[in-house]
């Protein structure tokens, strides 16, 4: 009884220590402190395994070196288009740019992202149409290929793109590959052993020092960019695997939402690859060359500036364009995401848009990939319901597009769910588009699957099991770390 005793006393005394090292060392915001707090306290010395493993904070390491960008000129073009903000001189293209400027000017001040103009923006919801288009510029492609991808499968689909990838590099092509080493775990070396045979590169993003192990499961690399010459980039939610073609009885057919871009801002999708990139190598680092940035083809109509975030970020940007979309909505505001756990300020955002008479419609799964997310998911999806907005769950396979529609005016498209871990914990990019022509057309599509949904009540929500309302209240408690 004394050695229990003394044991006892030893893992509440480290627990304390472990519980100051939380609130004090990362400085992270009170309901993440509370709920690792939660699993200190109910779990002890396991908790603090699990905090190690999902826990700690980036945000004071700076990743990413942005010396380079001088060679861009990227420097003066922000420096350029804030004064002009700064002084109403700027030469906005439309009415949309203009009623937006706030939300443009956030962008440039915070994340450098410069707004770029005449872009050609072709969207895709299919897997196998946009998978199809992709390998034929994989093919057409005549000086490099830059491909990351978070998931990327040894199946049929990941085949079909490593040989298509292996004859461009066997053609003298530059072919870089980037994937998460998390997000592609089971993935072996001997996967990609004939693109390296033909000079191709390949990396990891936060590659595991122990095999089929990775500790790091936080701060993962959550980004889907490729670009081609220069001159095509494409960014979205759909990773590469079978499933994402409709192939997994699992999901079955899985709805999602890709760009592919054709003008200046491709420049941004080509340097945040770059970015990304140099990170992950040690001894092949890209340089900013003038074959990576060439004089783009302006065949469109669409203004657009790529965001990204990730914890090394001092702010959340493009969770802060989202509550700056949801606040300037007049009429309507549209939301597809497999997850829907927003922190504090989203979903007050939100709260107040159905409060003032904005209609607010957001389309979640009907089934789960990850049951906590869902059940949390679930659990804010009632608070949505009651504000009165109007929630459909999608009942044709898996939806996984992360889109926002405001006034049917502008829009987001990119990686970022709405959920902390996309907001806080994951590297993402997203494309903000001021065009009234694609957020049209992402409306109609928001409107066709309505018609493959179901909506949910409010009568319904209250409806739900005893044990379903359990399962939600634990999710909710963990949400901030989830």
């Amino acid at each position: 009884m004394h050695i229990v005793s003394i044991l006892l006393g030893i893992i509440i005394l480290l627990n304390i220590v472990f519980a100051v090292v939380v609130i004090f060392r990362e400085r992270r915001d009170a309901s993440s402190s509370w709920a690792w707090l939660l699993v200190l306290f109910f779990i002890p010395l396991l908790g603090f395994l699990l905090y190690l493993l999902f826990g700690q904070n980036l945000s004071r390491y700076h990743m990413f070196q942005w010396e380079d960008r001088k060679k861009l000129g990227i420097e003066t073009l922000l420096s350029k288009q804030l004064e002009q903000i700064r002084n109403d001189t700027f030469e906005f293209r439309s009415e949309t740019e203009r009623d937006n400027k706030q939300l443009i000017y956030m962008h440039l001040i915070n994340n450098d992202a410069v707004l770029t103009k005449e872009n050609h923006v072709d969207v895709f919801i299919d897997g196998n149409k946009k998978f199809d288009k992709l390998l034929e510029d994989i093919e057409n492609a005549k000086d490099h290929i830059h491909l990351q991808y978070y998931i990327l499968k040894n199946d049929q689909l990941g085949n079909r793109l490593i040989k298509a990838l292996t004859k461009k590099a066997q053609q003298g092509i530059k072919v870089r590959v980037l994937y998460d080493d998390l997000g592609s775990r089971g993935l072996r070396s001997s996967f990609f052993a004939e693109l390296r045979a033909a000079e191709g590169e390949v990396e990891e993003f936060f590659p595991s020092k122990l095999r089929w192990i990775n500790l790091r499961l936080n701060y993962r690399n959550h980004r889907k960019l490729v670009i081609i010459d220069g001159q095509i980039g494409y960014v979205g939610g759909f990773n590469v695997g079978d499933e994402y073609l409709g192939l997994d009885p699992k999901f079955g057919y899985w709805r999602d939402t890709h760009l592919r871009i054709q003008g200046p801002a491709v420049y941004a999708i080509q340097t945040r690859f770059i970015l990304d990139w140099n990170q992950a190598t040690h001894k092949r680092n890209i340089s900013y060359l003038q074959e990576h940035f060439p004089k783009p083809v302006r065949k469109g109509n669409s203004s657009l500036q790529i965001v990204t975030s990730g914890p090394d970020s001092e702010w959340e940007q493009i969770k802060n364009g989202y509550i700056k979309m949801i606040s300037t909505a007049r009429k309507t505001i549209r939301i597809q995401t497999p997850y829907f756990i927003p922190d504090a300020s989203v979903l007050d955002a939100l709260k107040i848009a159905c409060l003032s008479g904005v209609d607010v419609n957001i389309m979640i799964p009907n089934k789960p990939d990850h049951p906590f997310v869902y059940w949390a998911t679930m659990s804010y999806i009632g608070e949505m319901l009651s504000s009165g907005a109007r929630v459909y769950i999608y009942e044709n396979g898996f939806i996984h597009a992360k889109t926002i529609i405001v006034d049917h005016e502008i829009s987001s498209v990119g990686t970022a769910n709405i959920d902390v871990r996309s907001f806080k914990l994951n590297f993402e990019v997203n494309a903000f588009i001021y065009d009234t022509h694609i957020a049209r057309k992402l409306d109609d599509f928001f409107q066709n699957d309505i018609a493959l949904s179901r909506e949910l009540s409010l009568e319904a929500y209250h409806q739900r099991p005893r044990l379903i309302r359990f399962k939600e209240s634990i999710s909710r408690l963990l949400s901030p770390i989830l």
